[in-house]
């Protein structure tokens, strides 16, 4: 069967925000390396989940011109997957498929379908969702060296424990500590 992978940047104090929305603390040699981190995401990957303002922000993102090729190739490799965007208020926009109700539902449905894992892009509210209702089943953390002090935490209004499995560690040069989760079930 599919699973879900969260595969997401956070800090070291465990926010995926800044107080102000800001993700500037991104900003590293890593992101040098963009596209490849989004090839490496997209690694058996058909799919992805996105909530509204997720969606908004970058379901449909497309690098300027003067992007280079490697970073336009991501990008379209991004938009070739399909788009499920969690949301009670966004119009249909013709290019993903809102679900507005019923998700463990829904996404059971969606698990049962032929095809490769799923990405939950996020965001906060709709990663606490996933949570609550025990959907993730793989959790990718790039956790970088800082600390904000304040923001949009990763782990908010958690209902249940979820126990997990360290499956694999790898640090990045620029000081990224890459670390992958099995939920146990």
């Amino acid at each position: 069967m599919r699973k879900i992978i969260l595969d997401l940047a956070v800090t070291l104090d465990g926010y995926i925000e800044g107080p102000n929305g800001e993700i500037d603390w991104i900003t590293s040699d890593a992101q040098t390396d963009f596209a490849d981190i989004i090839k490496d995401i997209l690694v058996g990957i058909d799919a992805i989940f996105y909530g509204r303002v997720s969606y908004e922000l970058w379901g449909n993102y497309r690098p300027d011109e003067k992007a280079g090729t490697k970073l336009k190739e991501a990008y379209e490799l991004l938009h070739s997957k399909k788009k499920y965007v969690f949301s009670t208020t966004m119009a249909d926009d013709g290019k993903a498929t809102i679900i507005r109700s019923d998700v463990r539902e829904k996404v059971l449905e969606i698990l049962k379908e032929p095809g490769e894992n799923i990405w939950l892009y996020g965001g906060g509210k709709l990663t606490t969702t996933f949570i609550n209702l025990g959907l993730i089943d793989v959790y990718r953390l790039a956790v970088y060296p800082v600390i904000l002090g304040s923001g949009k935490p990763l782990f908010e209004n958690i209902e249940t424990r979820t126990n997990l499995k360290l499956i694999d560690v790898k640090p990045a040069d620029d000081g990224v500590l890459l670390l992958k989760y099995e939920t146990r079930r």
